[in-house]
C-alpha cells in the first residue's frame, strides 16, 4: 500500500475532544497527510491549527483554500504560520473556486484563474521569503509588504487541478498537485500534462507530489452508499468546470442527461442519469478487502498519494466514517 492521505473535515457529529481522538488515531495508523478544504462549513485554516496542536508526525495540506476569497498577502501569512506551528509538516494546497462560491456566496467577482493562479503562487513565495514584496500583475498590485515574522521552514505548494492547462501550470511552477473526480484510468493522462508543465520550466516530477482525492466507503451493504456517491457527483454537474470535466472523462452523456434532469426541476431524476459505470470510477464502495485492492490501483496508475474521502449513505455517518478510516493503512 502506498502512502496514503485522509481527508479530515471537521465533523459536527464529533465532540471538538472526539475529533482530535479521530486525529490522533490518523496519525497512529500511519497515514501521512490529513487534508482539510472549506466551502461553506468549517474553515480549513482553524482545523489545520487544531491538527497542528495534537501532532507530532502527521503532515497536514489544505485541500484547498481558494485563492479568489483570500488575498495573496493573507495566504502567504497563513502558510508562514502553520509553516511554524507545524514545522515540515504542513503543505499549502490552492484553488481556483466556482462561480457560486465567489459570487453568490462571497460577493466578490469571479474570473476563469490560470493568470490569477500564477500571480497568487509568486506573490505568496514571495511573502514566504522573508523579502520585501513589489508586484506588479494583472491581478495583484502589491506595494512593501513584508513578513513580520522570520520565514519559516519551506512551505510546499499544491495546486487543484482538473482541466490540462491548470495541470500544466502545476507542474511548472508547484510542488504538487491534487486531483478529483478521477479514475485509475484517467491518471496517466493527468500526470502526463503536470510533466509537460515541468518540461516547460525545465524541471523534472522529481519529488512533486500527485494526490487525488478518492471517495470511499467501507461497507458491505453497498448500494446505500452508491446512491449516496450519485447524490454528491450530481451537485457537482451542475458546476460548469466539472460538468466540462466530466465529459472529458468520458462521461458526457451521463452529465447531459443529469443536467438536463436538473434544469426541469427534477433533482431526484438527474441524481439517476449517472450510470454504474461513472460510479464504479470515481468512488470507491465495498467490503474491505475490495477496497484495499481498488485503493492499491490509483497507486498503480501513478499516484504518489491516494487521499482517502471517508463518505457514508444517510444514517450512521459516524460509524461508517470511523470504518472507513480504520480501514487503511493496512
Amino acid at each position: 500500500m502506498p502512502a496514503l492521505g485522509i481527508s479530515l473535515p471537521f465533523v459536527p457529529t464529533f465532540t471538538p475532544s472526539e475529533f482530535m481522538d479521530v486525529v490522533r488515531e490518523v496519525e497512529t495508523r500511519g497515514y501521512r497527510t490529513a487534508w482539510t478544504g472549506e466551502a461553506a462549513g468549517s474553515d480549513a485554516v482553524t482545523i489545520m491549527a487544531l491538527i497542528a496542536a495534537h501532532t507530532t508526525r502527521l503532515r497536514m495540506a489544505t485541500a484547498v483554500l481558494p485563492i479568489q476569497t483570500r488575498t495573496p498577502t493573507v495566504l502567504g501569512m497563513t502558510a508562514a504560520t502553520l509553516g511554524h506551528a507545524a514545522a515540515g509538516r504542513f503543505a499549502l494546497g490552492l484553488g481556483v473556486s466556482s462561480r457560486a462560491i465567489v459570487e453568490q456566496w462571497n460577493g466578490l467577482s469571479f474570473v476563469r484563474g490560470l493568470t490569477q493562479m500564477r500571480e497568487a503562487v509568486q506573490v505568496i513565495r514571495a511573502v514566504l521569503s522573508g523579502e520585501r514584496v513589489n508586484f506588479d500583475g494583472a491581478f495583484y498590485k502589491i506595494r512593501n509588504f513584508r513578513l513580520a515574522i522570520p520565514p519559516p521552514p519551506r512551505v510546499p505548494i499544491v495546486l487543484a487541478a482538473l482541466g490540462d492547462e491548470m495541470l500544466r501550470l502545476a507542474g511548472e511552477i508547484s510542488d504538487g498537485v491534487l486531483l478529483n473526480w478521477i479514475g485509475p484510468e484517467t491518471v496517466p493522462h493527468a500526470i502526463a500534462q503536470a510533466r509537460a508543465g515541468a518540461e516547460r520550466a525545465g524541471r523534472t516530477l522529481d519529488g512533486f507530489e500527485v494526490a487525488a482525492f478518492v471517495r470511499t466507503c467501507v461497507t458491505d451493504a453497498p448500494e446505500p452508499a452508491r446512491q449516496a456517491l450519485a447524490r454528491d457527483i450530481t451537485g457537482y454537474t451542475t458546476v460548469e468546470a466539472y460538468a466540462n470535466y466530466f465529459r472529458g472523462s468520458g462521461f458526457a452523456d451521463e452529465i447531459d442527461a443529469a443536467n438536463a434532469a436538473w434544469k426541469a426541476g427534477d433533482r431526484a431524476g438527474a441524481v439517476t442519469k449517472l450510470s454504474a459505470r461513472m460510479l464504479d470510477a470515481l468512488g470507491v464502495v465495498g467490503p474491505e478487502a475490495f477496497c484495499r485492492e481498488r485503493i492499491a490501483e490509483f497507486a498503480h496508475a501513478g499516484l504518489t498519494m491516494p487521499v482517502v474521502v471517508p463518505f457514508a449513505p444517510d444514517g450512521d455517518r459516524r460509524t461508517s466514517m470511523l470504518r472507513t478510516i480504520r480501514t487503511f493503512p493496512e
